[in-house]
């Protein structure tokens, strides 16, 4: 099976496959999430999606009906995107028609920097202790112009993370 045309001019920036379930992440000019349906291999789907600003380059399962995405937050200067932080962002998957994304958190500015986004290893994640750490090179530098911006500390962020009516990060 294939899905063509799903997002022309997109690249796909995080993709996790959970049961008969993909979950796609593309990026251009916001963060399409899809939900695409699997369970005929030979005619696969697209269920749902959602559009946010920014993009995840990282997603991981909370539970079986959420994710977690670990990506960018971007702002839009209207011809063009500039991430300017790290995002995490906490999705509800349960009805795939309408995916929704229920938290979010972002952590500094132009510059800041996780060795999360590019590898899964530097992700802890516990769902029986509600626990998320990732690294971060932090930069807090509010944009006013594209210049390199020293990091003004570098460390762990640890959040408590869950899903319930106050959840979030």
């Amino acid at each position: 099976g294939k899905l063509e045309n799903l997002a022309p001019d997109e690249s796909i920036y995080s993709a996790r496959f959970i049961g008969d379930r993909a979950y796609l992440v593309t990026f251009r000019r916001i963060d399409p999430p899809f939900v695409i349906d699997l369970s005929d291999p030979a005619n696969p789907k697209v269920l749902g999606q959602l559009k946010i600003p920014g993009f995840s380059d990282y997603l991981h399962p909370y539970d079986e009906t959420h994710l977690i995405g670990v990506g960018r937050e971007v702002q839009d200067f209207g011809g063009f995107v500039e991430p300017v932080g790290v995002k995490l962002g906490l999705f509800d998957v349960s009805d795939p028609n309408n995916p929704k994304e229920i938290a979010k958190y972002t952590i500094g500015d132009f510059g800041t920097d996780s060795e999360a986004l590019r590898d899964h290893k530097a992700f802890l994640f516990s769902k029986e202790k509600n626990l998320l750490v990732i690294p971060v090179l932090l930069v807090e530098n509010p944009l006013k112009d594209f210049g390199v911006r020293p990091f003004t500390w570098q460390g762990a962020y640890i959040f408590n993370i869950n899903i319930s009516t106050d959840g979030g990060f």
